[in-house]
């Protein structure tokens, strides 16, 4: 702000240099009127000086200018131009778009300054000021179209900076977003990978303690599952907590983190289960191919939550069909229910409320429920949708 004053004080005394050498020049002009004397400097002064003060009252200061230069007129005969009220108008007509009764206003001003430059120009002559009126026209006309085109590349600009600048705030709020929606993600195959390896752990330690008194060997195989289970867990979680930690430090783990597993891991999955005694057959139809990342890990973790719920409410066993149609995946995980307090045949709980977030979100549906006697999920996935 201070460099704006000192820049426009600065065009101020330079314009009044001018001003004044263009007076002194008049003087010595054939049939030239007056002469450098104290008034003649000080309207040189009045119709300068205040260009200072152009950016807070433009319009007070093209008046002042104006009126100054036309006093001077008529007393003197400057040669050249009136330069302070010429570069007061380009001012004036370069500030910020007035409203329409000021726009107005500022055309009256303008034409009443001219008409005064002209009059005094004609009565000082004693002539009709033709070529004084032609050449003002000229002269501010230009001075006014300079401005409105500084004034329109000014505001086109601003608008193309706030355009930048609302494009950049929408990418980081795209950002935000997308971060927002991975780390959801994490959050639930986080959920499915303990819940999976709790429940686990909870049958193998069943196993090992009933077999700990007669069966010492088979316990400690128990024993060792769990172990070997816990410390997967462990890792995965480790690896998922890391990606979505916010900290600067962790931003190059978070691009290390491996991808959940997909359906290549699911012959190591049903063997996890049938160790923990869940008896579970696999049928796999049509042509198995490569799949699309998202449809790959969800498709695994539906029939991970599915055999875990197998296991926990289930009679021992489960069926696991996959069916791979054109642009279709099918996933169905049957089992025998058990009659016991508690267990919930309607599908209500958090896991299969997730299993079904993950076929929505996919493009898919999945429905759950318990039919005589036993519990199904099956699921629809679309595999050409890109996501």
């Amino acid at each position: 702000m201070r460099d704006e004053r000192l820049s426009d004080a600065g065009i101020a005394v330079v314009v009044f240099a001018v001003s004044l050498a263009l007076f002194a020049a008049g003087t010595h002009l054939e049939g030239h009127r007056g002469q450098i004397d104290v008034p003649g400097v000080a309207l040189t002064a009045l119709a300068s000086l205040p260009l200072a003060a152009r950016r807070v009252a433009p319009l007070a200061v093209f008046v002042v200018t104006a009126v100054a230069s036309a006093a001077l007129l008529g007393i003197a005969l400057p040669a050249g131009p009136p330069l302070g009220p010429t570069l007061a108008l380009y001012y004036l007509s370069a500030a910020e778009q007035p409203s329409r009764g000021r726009l107005r206003l500022t055309a009256v001003v303008v034409v009443a300054m001219l008409i005064a430059h002209v009059t005094a120009s004609g009565l000082a002559a004693d002539r009709f000021p033709g070529p004084e009126l032609v050449f003002g026209v000229v002269v501010w006309g230009g001075a006014w179209l300079a401005g409105e085109r500084s004034r329109l590349r000014r505001e086109r600009i601003a608008e193309l900076e706030e355009r930048a600048l609302r494009a950049e705030r929408e990418a980081d709020r795209e950002r935000r977003l997308a971060a927002a929606e991975e780390r959801a993600r994490i959050a639930r195959d986080l959920h499915d990978s303990a819940g999976h390896a709790i429940n686990v752990i909870l049958v193998h330690a069943g196993l090992g303690r009933l077999r700990s008194a007669n069966e010492p060997e088979a316990a400690r195989d128990e024993f060792e599952t769990i172990e070997q289970v816990a410390r997967e867990t462990i890792g995965e979680i480790d690896k998922l907590v890391g990606a979505l930690r916010e900290e600067p430090a962790h931003a190059q783990r978070r691009d290390e983190v491996e991808p959940p597993p997909g359906l290549a891991a699911l012959d190591a999955l049903v063997e996890r289960h049938r160790a923990a005694g869940l008896e579970v057959t696999k049928t796999i139809r049509g042509d198995r191919r490569s799949l699309s990342p998202s449809v790959d890990r969800g498709a695994y973790r539906i029939l991970q939550e599915a055999l875990t719920n197998a296991a926990r409410h289930g009679d021992g066993g489960a069926q696991l069909e996959l069916n791979f149609e054109p642009d279709l995946l099918e996933l169905s995980v049957v089992n025998p229910l058990r009659n016991e307090p508690g267990t919930d045949a309607n599908g209500g709980g958090h896991g299969l409320i997730g299993m079904r977030e993950r076929a929505t979100l996919l493009g898919g549906s999945l429905v759950a429920g318990a039919r005589q006697g036993r519990f199904e999920v099956r699921a629809r996935l679309l595999t050409d949708r890109e996501t």
